[in-house]
């Protein structure tokens, strides 16, 4: 069902993200939003906001898909997801489950070739985390002549080295417990371009909503447990977002575009579109997981 605002839908949220998981996608333009849908949809998530511009045009049989839920919205407005993720908090059933990413962002979990997301938040339930780190990992064509957007599913590549990560310090310099702020990828090799708060590749990606819970621009909650990335006794699970956001932000923006002929480095690899890969590269922790 398509709603003309998000102040629409927000009344029948209750009702109509009771059967989690729910992805909330925001396209914040027309690049590969069927694909995103498509994935998350295979990935075992139950119902899928999508916070759109008013111009996408969907195929017929993505626009009636009954768990589909798509509301015009301002999505070029500073924290225009954040925005819509803390109105979605409010309005669903307490305990819900949520994803939340961009259009062209794919989420990956531990042997997600075999287990479904809700799988995975079952297990993640049983050791007691009610949300999940994950790292944002980026993609990028390794033929900007024939992709100027820098968008190829078929021939996308992914850095295998250069990540690292630093302790993360409160308002007051104490160091959190638990908690780092994690960079590398390209906004790592071209950090020139990308604004200092924009850095970290961290994401807190899923998370069970509760009362008072509140989404923070930089991808952080208020509640410092769910900034966590494991629990106090063990490695916990995390997760992966394969995404070109940040190479399609770069290649279309003219302060960065004309600087960077390819994104292609000697640390290069085709992605393979597999769990193992990222998991091989240590780009997500299995913990537990069996």
């Amino acid at each position: 069902m398509r709603h003309a605002h998000i102040d629409s839908f927000l009344p029948q949220a209750a009702r109509a993200l009771a059967r989690g998981p729910v992805a909330v996608i925001m396209a914040e333009d027309l690049v590969e939003v069927e694909s995103t849908l498509s994935h998350h949809r295979a990935a075992g998530f139950r119902q899928t906001v999508l916070l759109a511009p008013p111009e996408l045009a969907l195929a017929p049989g993505v626009e009636s898909d009954p768990a589909l839920h798509r509301i015009d919205h301002p999505v070029r407005e500073q924290d225009a997801l954040v925005r819509a993720v803390n109105m979605l908090i409010a309005a669903a059933p307490g305990g819900t489950w949520f994803y939340y990413g961009y259009n062209a962002e794919y989420l990956f979990h531990p042997f997600c070739e075999t287990r479904n997301v809700r799988e995975l938040i079952s297990f993640h339930v049983e050791e007691r985390r009610d949300a999940m780190l994950a790292y944002v990992v980026d993609l990028y064509a390794g033929d900007l002549g024939r992709f100027p957007d820098a968008v190829d599913r078929d021939g996308a590549y992914l850095d295998r080295t250069g990540y690292y990560a630093l302790a993360r310090r409160s308002p007051e310099g104490e160091i959190m417990e638990r908690q780092l702020d994690f960079f590398g990828g390209i906004r790592w090799r071209f950090e020139e371009h990308v604004p200092r708060p924009r850095r970290r590749i961290d994401r807190i990606a899923l998370f069970r909503s509760q009362p008072g819970l509140q989404l923070r621009p930089d991808f952080t909650f208020n509640l410092e447990e769910y900034n966590t990335y494991a629990c106090p006794w063990h490695h916990s699970l995390t997760a992966a977002v394969a995404s070109f956001r940040t190479a399609k932000a770069l290649k279309l923006n003219p302060g960065s575009t004309y600087d960077i002929p390819s994104f292609w480095w000697h640390n290069s690899v085709p992605f393979e579109w597999k769990s193992e890969q990222l998991m091989r590269l240590g780009l997500m922790e299995p913990g537990q997981w069996f």
